[in-house]
């Protein structure tokens, strides 16, 4: 993917419980995490316009970001949920990589062997291969809120003891 789309700076990984899920990380050394607890969004899901609720956190491995969510129950249909339900252990569900201009990279995307499967307005988007489907690609905006959360996230990491404060609120 990094040769078509650019490197892959995030990971993303849907799990059904996401203070389990931030427990694991911590032990390995991963952190400290901020956590979105109730974020809603506007979507399109395979087309059909939907809304939806995840938890979410994010945390920086060197340059990489690890990012948890876990689909609310009471949440839309997502590719959150079609990834829990074929793997309800949890598991990388996407890889994501920059793009500068969202919109313009799904009217390329259109003529290639992908489908978009689900994308936020105005913002993200999620692809999956036709013929090799599996972990999606994100393309992530460019935008100074992410670009800011992921400089915040590698900056704490970086000067974090791997104890204090592991889990600190997303105020956004």
């Amino acid at each position: 993917m990094s040769h078509s789309f650019g490197p892959i700076v995030q990971q993303g990984y849907v799990v059904p419980d996401l203070d389990v899920a931030l427990s694991h990380w911590v032990a390995r050394g991963i952190g400290p995490f901020f956590v979105l607890p109730d974020h809603h969004l506007e979507t399109e899901y395979y087309g059909t316009p939907a809304k939806i609720r995840i938890k979410a956190a994010f945390a920086a491995s060197g340059t990489q970001q690890i990012e948890l969510i876990e689909p609310y129950a009471d949440s839309g249909p997502t590719v959150y949920q079609d990834y829990l339900d074929s793997h309800p252990e949890g598991g990388l569900q996407h890889v994501a990589v920059w793009c500068e201009d969202v919109p313009a990279q799904i009217e390329r995307m259109d003529d290639a062997d992908w489908v978009l499967a689900q994308r936020y307005k105005g913002t993200h988007a999620y692809y999956d291969h036709i013929r090799s489907p599996g972990v999606m690609i994100q393309f992530m905006p460019t935008l100074d809120r992410y670009l800011s959360l992921f400089k915040t996230a590698e900056r704490e990491a970086d000067n974090w003891d791997g104890a204090t404060d592991p889990v600190r609120n997303l105020d956004w």
